[in-house]
């Protein structure tokens, strides 16, 4: 049985997301070592959203509650917030509503931003990073896998997905109030990673030729040389600033990479006003530097409270693909469960035949054209209920699958009491 804990944008503080991604993201281990009945974990962490699935061992709902719980107080533990704001704050999926919920969340449906691409991506390296930590099952992988299909029909499909929608890029968009002209900026990009690219990419877009950058690790030369930027070393930094009218941060520095007293220092020594665009998590920057006179800061929580949502609404031809996408994730998970019903059937019937062809071989009225004959009546006859019972399991009911094969021939197959599919809802409310 799969179930995700999901906390994001919508159902969470920024401040709260930002406190689970600093830690959050290694807790997988800890999910699979520690916790009741979870045999496989995969933990999802960007800067809107923090999601754990998870393989439950046990279908039960009981084990589905105290699995659940469990990881609450592990993800608590690891990443210092409280159990009960946890709770508060995640929404649980169980079943089929898991794949309907991810397949979503790949395609950039449940974004801040409608659409954007880097969500796949990032979907993509957390089952990466499961896979090294060696957390995930066969199931998270299945589902993982299918999520991934489903992303890229989404974009590839759809009007979802266009050309520029990422979170970079309508940060820039509300950045425009203010700076008007793009082209004439100076820009410091702090960061090197993947979203530093896309960053970049996204401000050339708006014709910004001048373009420094600074990594807090160190990276920056390589950075400059491979895009054909200038690199800032930290002895330049202050200077750099100073002369800048745009800072863009994107890094993962653990630590804020832009204080008050430097972005003081920088107004001081040139008075020409500053915009900065923060979109690091952990924030790169000291929030209080929005009291600096002449500096307007833009973070990730004034852009998920000012998003023009309505401009990026998914299409209806979008949630039509991801909801088929679904059914047909869980039709095929119904089928696997039937599999043991159906092997145990067959198994039952081809077990009584080479019972009734060893009787025949020790009375010598056994020949090689009647077990032929034999095996090809019997491989008729399972044919058609073993095709009929993945339709019925393909239906949504393998339950009735395997109570039927008990029923009939009596093969002790074990049986679990439906467990149904679970809508998202609040585990504080659980």
């Amino acid at each position: 049985m799969l179930l995700c804990l999901s906390a994001s944008h919508r159902t969470a503080a920024f401040d709260l997301l930002e406190r689970l991604s600093v830690s959050g993201p290694a807790v997988g281990p800890d999910l699979v070592e520690n916790s009741g009945f979870v045999s496989g974990a995969v933990v999802v962490a960007t800067c809107n959203r923090f999601e754990a699935y998870l393989d439950i061992e046990e279908p039960l709902v009981a084990a589905r509650e105290i699995a659940a719980q469990g990881a609450i107080e592990l993800i608590s533990t690891r990443t210092g917030v409280s159990a009960n704001e946890l709770r508060e704050s995640l929404e649980i999926h169980a079943d089929s509503a898991v794949a309907e919920h991810l397949f979503a969340v790949s395609s950039g449906l449940e974004s801040v931003v409608i659409g954007e691409g880097e969500i796949a991506g990032q979907v993509r390296r957390s089952l990466d990073a499961a896979r090294a930590s060696g957390t995930t099952s066969a199931e998270l992988e299945r589902l993982f896998q299918r999520a991934s299909t489903a992303s890229r029909a989404v974009q590839t499909k759809t009007g979802v997905g266009g050309a520029g929608r990422s979170i970079v890029r309508l940060a820039l968009e509300l950045a425009s109030s203010r700076v008007p002209d793009w082209t004439d900026q100076k820009v410091l990009l702090v960061g090197t990673g993947r979203f530093a690219g896309a960053s970049l990419a996204a401000l050339r877009d708006r014709g910004v030729t001048e373009v420094s950058v600074f990594s807090p690790s160190g990276r920056a030369h390589k950075f400059a040389t491979r895009e054909g930027v200038k690199p800032v070393v930290r002895a330049d930094l202050a200077d750099v600033l100073a002369e800048s009218t745009v800072i863009l941060t994107c890094s993962t520095s653990e630590n804020v990479v832009l204080t008050k007293a430097m972005m003081t220092a920088a107004q001081a020594a040139s008075a020409h006003r500053r915009m900065v665009i923060d979109m690091g998590l952990p924030r790169n920057v000291d929030p209080a530097v929005a009291t600096v006179e002449g500096t307007d800061l833009l973070d990730l929580e004034t852009i998920r409270l000012h998003a023009p949502l309505e401009e990026f609404a998914a299409t209806d031809s979008a949630r039509a693909m991801i909801d088929t996408a679904a059914a047909a994730y869980r039709a095929e998970t119904a089928e696997q469960q039937a599999t043991a019903a159906v092997v145990a059937y067959r198994s039952h019937v081809f077990d009584l035949l080479d019972a009734e062809l060893e009787r025949l071989r020790a009375r010598g009225e056994a020949s090689e054209s009647v077990e032929r004959a034999m095996r090809h009546l019997v491989s008729v006859l399972v044919h058609r209920p073993t095709q009929r019972a993945k339709e019925i399991a393909r239906e949504g009911d393998a339950e009735l699958v395997a109570q039927a094969f008990n029923l009939l021939f009596d093969l002790g197959i074990e049986t679990t009491p439906e467990t149904g599919t679970s809508e998202g809802r609040h585990l504080g409310s659980a």
